[in-house]
């Protein structure tokens, strides 16, 4: 009994979670490599085994967002399963049969990943049934036309009955229906319905596996020491003591700095701190946060604006109006901060690659390991686990992540496998952040308080097109300015400007794209002007929503759920924001907000969401949930700040997420179905929580708040 007894926290999580329930399992859904022999059914979107179990292979990465159950329950719907025989995996690397039909590439982002499989997913589960049915029909000699299919049996008048799995083999063999009927949404017996997500039980036991947890014969953890200051570059290393910490095997030049080899992660952790690195910083960047801002005001008047959208004579409706009202709107970086840092595992070896990852941008990252390491794709094999989130994160069009993890490998020539790891700070300070803004909006308005013209201008860098280059006339980036004022507002006469500014901080898509700083500069913006114009928000919102319906239909839901119309307590206001997100999706949220001697308490939150067809209530209600608290999370404490051109924050305590105190007392969430299909909810519940809050303070106060983070914006704190 004197033996230690070595426990990982994975292991303890899963024995005590099991043991709790009164059992032990650790058992992993097979992966396609080792996928049963006992599948005698296969499609490139699902297989159906012997055993009557069906696996859904999904092309799009499931970060947390409960995709993996969605995209199962469409074919589950039209195969007429049972919830309990379903099963999914990660679709295999193939731009061809697995691309994303809205970007062209395997990849998964801005909320799309719904509508882009929908029609998919239909019809594989509708041909695969349409498939079995008539393996029963020829195995039974009756029509197909008398067999029924239920919860995984096919039935002739309850006389015969077949699993699926019985009739899989035969099924395999038939021709492949070109055109098969899909349910009208009245027959829907499982969308629509909170089915339980497939990987909760899982999940919370401590099954599933992360790249972390990936170990491989003879692994090494890898760690990169990074420049301070963006644009830097390597210049000379002394490696000297890092070699000398137990457990350092090995430390290599990299293009993105120097990465220390060891056995287990501490001591890569220790070595790397051991380095002494001297940086070329000739070409960095090195402004503080302050010069930044004070650059993006000077951009915003300087003439050099690219035109992205005009409507009607913006200027001269402008000079026809009775007054004109400015504001101007500043929002920070942020970093995306995932639960779970970056970190990939793969190896080398006999001209071939294998890499395991929470990948969302498949094509992306297997073409950057082909090229790194001079190997056809057809050579480089990824292995797309669950993520502990993303929020754009992992999907750089450089592939800047997985990119790193190729030199290594090619550094260490394939010696042994490695995993690649990011710490927190890494992850704070290591660039690709959501781009720092300026909007500077102008409002001309008439006598009655109605808008007659606005002008929006927007100073943030593209991450579609990169820093402007001399002499290239610069395109518009529409991922800068979606969702912009006049895009959701009755407006006649508009226009909307955007300048590229030139900064050498690296920025990357944030959840909801531009939705997420446009949303709020234009729902404060539209407060301000009714309150100038002595009118209510929400009455005043709905006159310039004639031309967008499914907006105003959403307004007036929450207003009226959230009791808009009736007296508040003392200390208490609402405000409220509306907005048309990406993918089609249209939300509205109020918030009801406490204020108590310069303390803010967002007491409750009302969200109504028009999505299209609901697929499972439970998980949008949560996505929905969880956008509210990421971001008001963000518009409460969220900001990267520049010091010389060093990042100033490294970890949670300076980068705050949102408190449990900080959450919200109630949440509710209400929806409006609409249309034939579903739309996206993973990112469009995060985008207006911070304007309506801003709204209610500034009921509160008196005093408009146009910068974010809000604590950061004047004397307010929380509780």
């Amino acid at each position: 009994m004197s033996e230690q007894l070595r426990v990982s926290r994975r292991v303890f999580i899963a024995f005590s979670g099991a043991a709790a329930a009164g059992g032990l399992t650790l058992a992993l859904a097979p992966s396609r490599a080792n996928a049963s022999e006992a599948a005698t059914f296969q499609q490139p979107f699902l297989r159906i085994g012997a055993d009557g179990l069906v696996t859904v292979f999904a092309k799009h990465l499931d970060m947390g967002q409960g995709i993996w159950t969605g995209l199962t329950s469409i074919v589950a719907e039209e195969l007429d399963a049972d919830w309990s025989q379903m099963r999914v995996d990660g679709a295999p690397v193939d731009k061809a049969l697995y691309k994303n039909l809205i970007f062209g590439i395997q990849t998964t982002g801005g909320s799309t990943s719904t509508a882009n499989s929908w029609l998919q997913l239909r019809r594989a589960g509708a041909t695969a049934r349409a498939m079995l049915v008539q393996a029963a029909a020829s195995k039974w000699r009756v029509p197909a036309e008398e067999l029924q299919v239920s919860r995984g049996i096919v039935s002739h008048h309850d006389k015969r009955r077949a699993g699926f799995g019985e009739l899989a083999a035969a099924a395999a063999a038939l021709p492949v229906p070109t055109e098969p009927p899909l349910k009208p949404a009245s027959a829907f017996a499982l969308l629509g319905h909170a089915l339980p997500r497939l990987d909760a039980a899982a999940k919370s036991h401590g099954v599933p596996m992360y790249a972390i947890d990936i170990e491989r014969p003879g692994m090494r953890v890898a760690l990169l020491q990074r420049p301070p200051r963006f644009g830097a570059v390597l210049a000379s290393v002394d490696d000297r003591a890092a070699r000398e910490v137990p457990g350092v095997v090995d430390v290599v030049q990299v293009p993105g700095g120097v990465a220390v080899i060891a056995e287990h992660t501490w001591a890569a952790i220790e070595g790397r701190r051991a380095l002494q690195v001297t940086w070329q910083e000739d070409r960095a960047e090195k402004r503080s946060s302050a010069e930044l801002a004070a650059e993006f005001k000077r951009l915003a008047t300087a003439g050099d604006a690219v035109v992205c959208a005009t409507r009607g004579d913006a200027a001269g409706a402008m000079s026809r109006a009775v007054s004109v009202v400015e504001a101007e709107f500043e929002m920070p970086y942020l970093a995306h901060a995932p639960m779970e840092p970056l970190c990939a595992v793969g190896e080398w070896l006999d001209g071939r690659c294998e890499v395991w990852a929470g990948i969302q941008n498949q094509t992306a990252d297997q073409a950057a390991l082909a090229r790194i390491l001079e190997l056809p794709l057809e050579r480089v094999t990824l292995h797309t686990l669950y993520a502990g989130g993303s929020f754009g994160r992992r999907a750089t069009f450089s592939s800047d992540w997985i990119s790193e993890f190729a030199q290594v490998l090619k550094a260490t020539r394939g010696a042994y496998p490695v995993k690649l790891m990011w710490t927190r700070e890494d992850d704070i300070r290591g660039g690709f952040y959501r781009p720092l803004n300026l909007h500077r909006l102008r409002a001309g308005v008439a006598a009655d308080g109605s808008l007659l013209a606005v002008e929006h201008m927007i100073v943030a860098q593209s991450f579609l097109f990169g820093a402007p280059k001399p002499g290239v006339a610069q395109r518009p980036d529409p991922t800068v300015f979606e969702g912009h004022f006049a895009s959701r507002y009755d407006v006649a006469d508009a226009s909307l400007r955007w300048v590229n500014a030139e900064v050498g901080v690296p920025v990357q898509m944030y959840r909801a794209l531009s939705h997420n700083h446009t949303s709020f500069a234009k729902e404060v913006f539209i407060d301000e002007l009714a309150r100038r114009a002595g009118r209510d928000p929400l009455a005043y919102r709905l006159a310039h929503l004639s031309a967008h319906p499914r907006q105003a239909a959403v307004l007036r839901l929450a207003a009226e759920k959230a009791g808009w119309s009736t007296p508040w307590a003392e200390g208490v206001a609402l405000g409220l924001a509306v907005q048309e997100a990406n993918n089609g999706t249209f939300v509205a949220q109020v918030a009801q907000v406490r204020l108590e001697g310069g303390a803010v308490q967002v007491e409750r939150v009302v969200c109504a969401i028009d999505c299209g067809i609901v697929l499972n209530p439970d998980i949008v209600r949560s996505q929905v949930e969880g956008g509210i608290a990421f971001g008001l999370g963000g518009a409460l404490h969220g900001r990267i700040t520049l010091d010389e051109g060093r990042v100033v924050q490294s970890n949670f305590n300076d980068f705050a997420q949102l408190r449990l105190t900080e959450m919200p007392r109630a949440i509710e969430v209400h929806f409006i179905e609409g249309g034939s299909s579903p739309t996206g909810v993973g990112e469009p519940g995060s985008v207006l929580i911070g304007a309506a809050v801003a709204n209610a303070v500034a009921r509160l106060t008196g005093r408009p708040v146009r910068s974010l983070p809000l604590l950061e914006s004047g004397a307010l704190t929380t509780r």
